[in-house]
């Protein structure tokens, strides 16, 4: 019985075509990859991944039209939709953390060098966050800095609103993955079972409406600034 798995499938979203181009020539020149299409706006994005299904969508931000993050809300409205990785020029604070608040599970600056760019459309395709150095740099800057306090209170009130609606167990649960902890790690930080803490887990998305850990994670740190 064959027991490969079938290529992770990719949309590239850019509105320079040359840069898709070296995308896909990157990406197809892996056998565990493959581009099942292009993209150049926000609208077009959102088009061929209802079309096509992909795994994970390598979004740009910046772009005529629709830009990727408005994008990015919406493909992750589907039923089932894909995992989003943030590919840009640009690593502004607002841009970063616009990124991982509008559901995006990575981010990675277009001057990141080829292998590690495929490595992050690996990881994200499993399900798991990934930051470029200069991004993490820059989220750690923004919950760290002497920025806007008007700003943080804000984020820190809307925050604990939302978890104020959890569970004690599943605040339990919220702030082990923010500590980044894996569900083997949670469960045997809280003394309960895997299935439980997946069960947690999904009642988190839901109560918290977001799409990812990396979500919960921003909750978590928003709410205890």
């Amino acid at each position: 019985m064959d027991t490969e798995r079938e290529p992770v499938r990719v949309v590239i979203v850019d509105d320079d075509q040359l840069v898709r181009m070296a995308l896909r020539l990157v990406i197809d020149g892996e056998p565990d990859l493959t581009v099942v299409a292009e993209a150049a706006d926000g609208n077009a994005a959102i088009t061929v991944a209802d079309e096509q299904r992909p795994d994970v969508v390598l979004m740009d931000v910046r772009m005529p039209g629709r830009d990727g993050l408005s994008a990015t809300r919406e493909l992750l409205t589907r039923p089932a939709p894909p995992r989003v990785l943030v590919l840009t020029t640009f690593d502004s604070d607002d841009l970063v953390l616009g990124a991982l608040r509008a559901g995006a599970l990575g981010f990675v600056l277009k001057d990141t060098p080829p292998p590690r760019i495929l490595d992050a459309v690996r990881t994200v395709a499993e399900g798991n966050p990934v930051l470029s150095p200069a991004a993490t740099a820059r989220v750690i800057a923004a919950a760290t800095g002497p920025h806007s306090s008007a700003a943080r209170g804000s984020a820190r009130e809307a925050a604990r609103k939302k978890l104020s609606a959890l569970t004690e167990r599943e605040l339990d649960t919220a702030r082990a993955v923010a500590d980044g902890l894996g569900n083997p790690q949670i469960a045997e930080r809280l003394h309960i079972s895997v299935a439980t803490v997946k069960a947690h887990t999904s009642s988190l998305f839901a109560k918290l409406a977001v799409e990812n850990r990396v979500q919960i994670a921003l909750l978590v740190r928003d709410a205890e600034e």
